[in-house]
């Protein structure tokens, strides 16, 4: 039976990145198939990365966590205001500022922007729709600077919808996530 004592070091001093990544897997498999990260895996996942950051780190390291939270919560809340992105990949992203703290999730979600603007440009591509899309990013860069207003941005955006390519935005979170853990060492 193999026991803690004969995992390797990495993975025993590392575990919480490791399950984070494990998570952001998950999420990233249902939001591909289902289009949704379900809150039966975004809510867990900021609570366990609370207690975790208490647990480990005392009062400093709640706070911490929380503010990691709220920077992973800042950072795509005004793409879903507008209607460009589901809750679910917003409180995904939240939650991997629980588990990380608020300056690696703000790399995180650099590497994550790149890799789903990637993902985005290859989906475009794929189906030969690049003119149908560049004129839609247009239209919506024209609408977020001439409506500024995030409920009828919002409301535009839901009459638009079915007429869009979707992104499932958690395969990208989870993607560059993990890539800038690895990067950063926090997997070895």
């Amino acid at each position: 039976m193999l026991t803690p004592l004969h995992l390797p070091a990495f993975l025993t001093d590392n575990w919480p990145v490791w399950l984070l990544s494990a998570v952001l897997i998950f999420a990233a498999v249902i939001d591909g198939l289902k289009l949704k990260v379900p809150n039966w895996i975004t809510y867990p996942l900021l609570l366990a990365g609370w207690i975790y950051s208490a647990w480990q780190f005392g009062w400093i390291g709640l706070g911490d966590s929380m503010v990691g939270t709220m920077v992973g919560l800042g950072l795509l809340l005004p793409a879903y205001a507008i209607g460009g992105m589901g809750a679910g990949d917003v409180k995904l992203l939240a939650g991997v500022g629980a588990w990380v703290g608020a300056v690696v999730t703000l790399y995180a979600f650099c590497v994550s922007a790149l890799v789903g603007g990637l993902i985005a440009i290859g989906m475009v591509l794929w189906r030969h729709q690049w003119r149908h899309h560049a004129y839609q990013f247009w239209a919506i860069a024209h609408e977020i600077l001439e409506v500024r207003d995030p409920n009828a941005l919002s409301a535009i955006a839901a009459e638009r919808k079915s007429r869009m390519l979707l992104l499932p935005y958690g395969i990208p979170i989870a993607i560059g996530s993990i890539a800038y853990f690895a990067w950063a060492g926090m997997l070895i």
